[in-house]
């Protein structure tokens, strides 16, 4: 990583200090450290659950966040178009394009992709306590689990108007995908200021499948499997709802209800 950084960010052209996050919350501090000290950009070299954390920080500043992809699924990366390369991702921080990227929250958590209170939040909790990561894990906890799960009946409000609904995933989107390519909303983009809502209804095992295949293709928005609406503040209740992911990663839940809503343009980016 050393020898990429004095390659694309030469000494004589940049001033670079490099930091390892060494403890839960440890990005943030760092993040606002920087804004504090009028740090023009800082670098996030991670996953996605890395790269929220370190975002925590930024949000409302003049401090860019420049992203090097190094995690698994790599979702926020992937829906900006950043290269998972990191000599190609580094050299963006060089140039330097910057646009405000919107943010949103669930609850008092930021998300910059996605959060959701379905299966998703089930199999991030699971995840969680795996000591295994990758795709091939995050398949083998879906197969285990799917059976077992029980899809909640959610009372829904998006922008005032009410809704009733079941369903086997209920993920609010602000960026297009999970990760991995697996495209959970593919209209959606962090530059609009909206919230794209993905009910995928109760499904049988024979429906993962298929569900896969569209969600790869970036069609899922179309198909049966999935109604799709829009909104920037939603709410979402169930007597069953115990679990919430934000950006792939499981957080603790108090009560049954999660209010999610978008920021806009809230933290500068830096993109191809």
């Amino acid at each position: 990583m050393e020898q990429h950084i004095r390659q694309h960010l030469p000494a004589d052209q940049f001033s670079v200090a490099v930091k390892h996050l060494e403890y839960l919350g440890h990005g943030a501090d760092l993040a606002r450290e920087a804004v504090n000290d009028g740090v023009h950009t800082v670098v996030a070299v991670g996953g996605d659950g890395s790269i929220n954390e370190i975002a925590q920080g930024l949000v409302g500043s003049a401090t860019a966040l420049a992203i090097v992809p190094r995690g698994s699924g790599n979702g926020l990366a992937r829906a900006l178009k950043i290269p998972l390369d990191v000599p190609k991702a580094l050299a963006l921080v060089a140039v330097n394009k910057q646009l405000p990227m919107d943010v949103a929250y669930a609850n008092e958590h930021l998300f910059l992709s996605n959060a959701g209170v379905g299966f998703d939040a089930l199999i991030a909790d699971r995840f969680r306590h795996s000591k295994k990561r990758g795709l091939v894990n995050y398949a083998r906890l879906i197969i285990g689990h799917f059976r077992r799960y029980k899809p909640e009946a959610y009372d829904m409000q998006i922008d005032g108007g009410d809704k009733k609904m079941s369903a086997f995933l209920l993920t609010v989107a602000n960026g297009n995908q999970f990760g991995y390519e697996f495209k959970i909303a593919p209209p959606a983009s962090v530059f609009d200021g909206w919230l794209d809502i993905c009910v995928v209804k109760p499904v049988r095992f024979w429906d993962l499948l298929p569900i896969s295949i569209r969600s790869l293709a970036g069609n899922i928005h179309k198909s049966g499997y999935m109604q799709h609406e829009r909104g920037k503040e939603i709410v979402v209740s169930s007597p069953g709802l115990d679990s919430l992911q934000v950006d792939g990663d499981a957080v603790e839940l108090k009560g049954s209800e999660v209010r999610f809503h978008i920021v806009p343009a809230a933290l500068r980016i830096i993109v191809p």
